[in-house]
């Protein structure tokens, strides 16, 4: 069915094609949250292979990122007007053909333009996958459970990315990590024509306008790029900024959406409390839980001395609690509203985070283990709703809009959660080693330990053992600390988010249910968008 013509039935069942489309649908989103994953591994290996100097591999790590982020929100609208599946199969194409050209750069500088145009690729495809689910799946309880999948696919390619990049690169070059895409990008180009629908808005006849597209992309990757270099080099003037300059361009932006007939962003969306309520709880979401992540994996690294990929199989159960919660969940959320499955689910995170706060520097990977997996689990249910809240919350013909903005906020999320809270972190750990430091360490040493931890674990390796040990006990004791006050912040947070969920969320029935007129957004707007 062509949904140019045809519009969709609300309850209607998927059936098998819908199944298999989102098998098709499911792959690229695992394989895309993977490739943010598995680049770290490899750096090594192709830096000492093409020469690439320091700032060099930062841009071969970021520069993917970025261009994800900044295009994200011109992608799902562009889809929403050319159709979703032609976009998402061209993208599917360009994507595979730059990671051939990856795989095979023999240069930094060709590495960091093959790694952009990934990232462009990249960009088609998330809100297209997303945007085409809610057209294949009208059934709100199968929409849910087929979201559901898609989160966890997401989410299991963010934790099996160390893993499978340590595999792959136990027995190939460093460039096989980029040639995974290459046959799940071909079978979703012959699978996709016969199994995915198109779907674009047929009310729009316009181009997308030139000056918005524009501010979108100033707007996400000044912001983005502030946030980042915040969260390596602490407070700078430049990145500060940057920042700024990301919020004025983003006000302009607003301005240019309410002058438009048919702007990239229909900002009647924000009227909806469940639609801006979802958004608000999965930027934050992704916050607490990309800082967090950064500061455990530090944890197990350098306080507890684990390899990266023992450290890696140890999180590997909180991937699998994460995963088994997205899925879970929507099931729940088919006789429980979603609000209070939301809640209910930030509040076991909460917990989880409380554990944290009990770890010392020593023997501390049991609690550490049990405590991530309660974060992992209490966040799978507001990501897999959260997710489909904003979907619902949309007009079909706006579906692929919606889609980018719950992207968008997740990689914003992500990118301030790795800033703030390893900033906060880091001032701990510097405030509470000071003074601590042993005099026979010397002032190099005593400099580098007082910056990270990192630099602490170097300097104890080389000075004297008895000094070294002292120092890096201390250094350990110092950021165990740091980590508690993180852990409490992430606790508190999420107790925030779970009472904004019953606040905004608690209007949406459970999806099982047919919405009552007194269930609606009566002052919503966002369901009289786009006629």
């Amino acid at each position: 069915m062509d949904a140019n013509t045809a519009t969709p039935r609300a309850g209607q069942r998927a059936g098998r094609r819908e199944w298999l489309g989102l098998t098709v649908l499911a792959l690229p989103t695992l394989l895309l949250s993977l490739d943010l994953s598995v680049l770290h591994l490899a750096l090594p290996q192709l830096s000492a292979d093409l020469g690439a100097g320091s700032i060099q591999q930062l841009w071969i790590i970021d520069i993917y990122g970025f261009m994800i982020a900044g295009f994200l929100i011109t992608m799902g609208s562009l889809g929403d007007r050319i159709g979703r599946r032609k976009l998402l199969l061209v993208g599917a194409a360009l994507f595979a053909v730059a990671s051939v050209l990856a795989a095979f750069s023999t240069s930094p500088e060709m590495l960091i333009v093959t790694r952009a145009l990934m990232g462009i690729a990249g960009a088609t495809l998330m809100p297209s996958t997303l945007a085409l689910i809610s057209n294949m799946f009208h059934d709100p309880a199968q929409r849910g459970a087929a979201i559901g999948v898609w989160v966890s696919c997401f989410m299991g390619g963010m934790a099996l990315g160390p893993l499978i990049g340590g595999i792959v690169l136990q027995f190939f070059w460093w460039g096989a990590v980029f040639l995974l895409a290459v046959p799940v990008m071909a079978l979703l180009l012959v699978a996709g024509p016969v199994l995915l629908p198109e779907f674009r808005d047929a009310t729009s006849a316009s181009r997308l306008d030139p000056l918005s597209v524009a501010l979108s992309l100033a707007t996400i990757l000044s912001t983005v790029y502030g946030i980042k270099e915040l969260a390596k080099d602490g407070w700078q003037p430049f990145p500060v900024a940057a920042i700024v300059v990301g919020l004025l361009l983003g006000a302009l932006f607003v301005f240019q959406q309410r002058r438009l007939a048919e702007p990239l962003i229909d900002l009647r969306l924000f009227g909806s409390r469940s639609f801006s309520g979802a958004l608000v709880i999965a930027l934050f979401g992704a916050a607490v839980g990309g800082g967090t992540i950064l500061v455990v994996n530090l944890y197990l690294q350098m306080v507890e001395g684990l390899t990266p990929l023992r450290a890696g199989l140890l999180m590997l159960p909180s991937g699998i609690a994460m995963v088994a919660a997205a899925m879970i969940a929507p099931a729940i959320a088919r006789t429980v509203r979603p609000a209070y499955v939301v809640a209910v689910g930030l509040l076991v995170a909460a917990s989880g985070y409380l554990l944290l706060t009990q770890l010392d520097s020593t023997g501390g990977i049991t609690l550490l283990i049990i405590g991530v997996i309660l974060n992992s689990a209490g966040s799978g249910p507001q990501a897999a709703l959260s997710t489909e809240l904003v979907l619902r919350s949309a007009p079909p013909e706006r579906a692929g809009s919606a889609a980018s903005l719950s992207e968008t906020a997740g990689e914003l999320g992500m990118a301030l959660g790795f800033a703030v809270m390893g900033s906060i972190a880091t001032a701990v750990y510097s405030g509470a080693v000071s003074g601590t430091i042993p005099a026979a360490a010397g002032e190099e040493a005593t400099r580098s330990a007082q910056e990270s931890i990192v630099g602490a674990v170097t300097a104890a390796g080389q000075i004297p053992d008895q000094v070294g040990a002292e120092l890096l006990e201390n250094a350990r004791t110092a950021f165990a600390s740091g980590l508690h006050v993180v852990a409490g912040v992430s606790a508190i947070l999420l107790i925030s988010l779970a009472l904004i969920a019953i606040a905004t969320l608690r209007q949406a029935p459970p999806t099982g249910a047919a919405p009552a007129a007194d269930e609606a957004d009566a002052d919503d707007p966002a369901v009289q968008v786009g006629g």
